[in-house]
């Protein structure tokens, strides 16, 4: 078997990166992505990029101080299709945990899907734990091409980064 080792760094996701995140969802998430963009630039949120050395993304995923006071809320994240479970998304969680701590907060906080046991897996290998559950949504693009809303319940995690 061939190894094939590959530096990654982290780094803010800017507009130049979203002609290549055509991977991390519909087209209408990638336009949406701007505007997760333009948040981090005010400084409610920071939208990370995980990078191969040419610069592409192969993970993203936002970090938002706005939902609950004290805390760093993980969404949006994703790692591309073709190089998941090769540890990229414990980067990405690592590095937002950093980033969280970095603003003087001590407590992480994400929502997964019910019916997503793989990802929930992943957060609680990484010491996150259930607190509760609340409904979300958001637009998709249907197949028609129509914009309908997606609904889903998710398990609240948090983690304490003290």
């Amino acid at each position: 078997m061939t190894e094939i080792r590959l530096q990654l760094s982290v780094r803010d996701l800017t507009h130049e990166d979203l002609p290549s995140c055509g991977w991390a969802g519909d087209a209408l998430h990638v336009r949406q992505l701007a505007d997760q963009i333009r948040r981090a630039e005010a400084g409610e949120i920071d939208y990370l990029a995980v990078c191969t050395p040419v610069g592409l993304p192969v993970a993203v995923g936002g970090i938002d101080y706005t939902v609950r006071p004290g805390a760093g809320t993980l969404w949006q994240l994703g790692v591309h299709p073709a190089l998941r479970s090769c540890g990229i998304g414990t980067l990405l969680i690592r590095s937002a945990e950093q980033w969280i701590a970095a603003r003087g907060l001590t407590r992480a906080e994400l929502g997964v899907e019910e019916d997503n046991p793989r990802a929930r897996a992943l957060y609680e290998r990484l010491g996150y734990q259930a607190f509760g559950r609340e409904p979300d949504s958001w637009d998709v693009v249907a197949e028609d091409g129509s914009v309908r809303r997606y609904e889903t319940m998710c398990a609240l995690m948090c983690k304490d980064l003290a």
